[in-house]
């Protein structure tokens, strides 16, 4: 089964081996393949339908007719190009020249083609004489002419980068500008309310805009006359401090709840209690009313906000999720209906229906301590000073730092509450002095007296 192998010597085999590099390389090979003509067809093929099938259902110009003709043969025969008579081309709706006033859609005129030299031609034909006229004077003439304007633009835009882009890199460069604040008259202290015994740590306003009600730390709530500042009624009924109070709209009713874990309803044509709401394990630290139910929402330092029925006393829901003291509460007549803030820094919206969490805002750093809706002026109020905003563009216009009451110490500057009136024309604050100021806005100031000293600098970020 074995053969010898023929053997040879060194000089034949080399030059065996020079030969079969001779007959392998001995083609030009600087001179380009010649081209077949089946793999072109397949490549160009395949490439229109790869790069260009988006495009390719387009109508074809006479133009493009006439470039057409140059390629092979089987680019025509390729699937990509649907001519214009095949349905899947054929397009339902609005004309893509839109016909006049007047002019009825017709079998004709719902299902058409992409625009054309006969389309355009023909939609002038049904429009009447005084339309046509406008139509063809608004219109290019033919198809082709708008295909070259869209080259000359095109042109344009590339020559215009190509030569640095100057416009285009002006208009991007266009400095931002910052709105300038509108004016707003200065508030000045107009009264100095005196009569509580202890912190002042909650206030509302009657929505007749009579009266306004505030709650202490000396466990008392007084009513006071708007007009004239003076008390009109003092409430006793709480044992500890009182931390929020609330005046219905809908009812005569007055609810207060406090650190004694109570939650009252007081019956102001009587002033007295008529309801206790209990259930909370620790301090109610807010409340507030829905605006169009009858529903009273509390909020309390057992992590917990609760929603009751006024009329009979029942607990609806316990809104549990919040992990530490739940500070605020609101409530709109819109979703989410019940917003609730708390010491764990997140703010959660809540389904009235069906007592669970709709969202957790989280942005917030530390504790959350009130919630306001929509007001007309931004407010920030810390160790006894005002500060008043153009909410539009974030321009503090104004700061007040009220004097504290003669015989307190300057440790006791603070702003626990504030509230604006209904007519908005004035501003009660609650304060750590035991005393309760109105502030107005000064009718005698102008915009000469008192102007904007506004120095945008949005360009100028600070780092902290």
């Amino acid at each position: 089964l074995l053969q010898d192998v023929q053997k040879h010597s060194v000089h034949t085999l080399v030059f065996r081996s020079l030969k079969r590099t001779h007959d392998m390389f001995v083609a030009d090979h600087a001179k380009a393949v010649a081209l077949d003509d089946e793999s072109h067809k397949l490549k160009l093929a395949v490439k229109l339908k790869a790069d260009y099938s988006p495009v390719l259902h387009m109508p074809v110009l006479k133009e493009g007719k006439d470039r057409m003709s140059q390629y092979p043969d089987g680019l025509h025969d390729n699937e990509a190009y649907m001519q214009p008579d095949d349905p899947e081309y054929l397009i339902t709706g609005t004309h893509a020249y839109p016909s006049g006033p007047g002019v009825a859609l017709t079998a004709d005129t719902k299902v058409h083609r992409n625009p054309s030299e006969s389309g355009i031609h023909s939609l002038a034909l049904a429009l009447p004489p005084s339309q046509a006229r406008q139509e063809s004077s608004r219109t290019a003439a033919t198809v082709a002419e708008i295909r070259r304007g869209a080259e000359r633009a095109h042109a344009q835009s590339t020559l215009l980068l190509e030569g640095g882009g100057t416009r285009n890199s002006n208009l991007l460069r266009r400095t931002p500008v910052m709105p300038k604040p509108q004016w707003h008259p200065p508030w000045k202290l107009f009264r100095v309310i005196s009569g509580h015994l202890g912190w002042v740590r909650s206030i509302a306003v009657e929505p007749g805009n009579q009266w306004f009600v505030t709650g202490s730390a000396d466990r008392t709530i007084k009513i006071w006359d708007l007009a004239s500042g003076k008390l009109k009624l003092s409430l006793t009924g709480h044992i500890s401090t009182v931390r929020g109070v609330a005046v219905s709209s809908r009812s005569p009713y007055l609810f207060s709840c406090g650190e004694d874990k109570q939650v009252k309803c007081w019956d102001l044509e009587y002033n007295k209690v008529i309801r206790h709401y209990h259930g909370h394990l620790s301090a109610v630290y807010d409340l507030d009313l829905h605006p169009t139910i009858d529903v009273l929402m509390t909020c309390s330092r057992d992590a917990t906000a609760r929603v009751w029925d006024i009329r009979t006393k029942a607990n609806v829901h316990t809104l549990t999720g919040h992990t530490n003291t739940v500070a605020t509460v609101r409530c709109q007549a819109a979703e989410p209906q019940v917003i609730t803030g708390s010491h764990d820094s997140t703010i959660r919206l809540w389904d009235l229906i069906a007592g669970k969490t709709r969202a957790t805002l989280t942005n917030h750093k530390k504790s959350v301590r009130t919630l306001v809706m929509h007001p007309r002026h931004e407010l920030l109020a810390d160790n006894g000073t005002i500060h008043m905003w153009d909410w539009r563009t974030g321009y503090n216009f104004q700061r007040i730092h009220a004097a504290v009451q003669p015989g307190s110490l300057d440790s006791e500057s603070g702003i626990f509450a504030c509230v604006f009136d209904h007519s908005e024309s004035r501003l009660i604050t609650a304060e750590a002095d035991k005393t309760i100021k109105v502030y107005k806005e000064d009718e005698t100031a102008t915009e000469e007296s008192h102007p904007v000293n506004w120095k945008p600098e949005i360009l100028k970020r600070k780092r902290y």
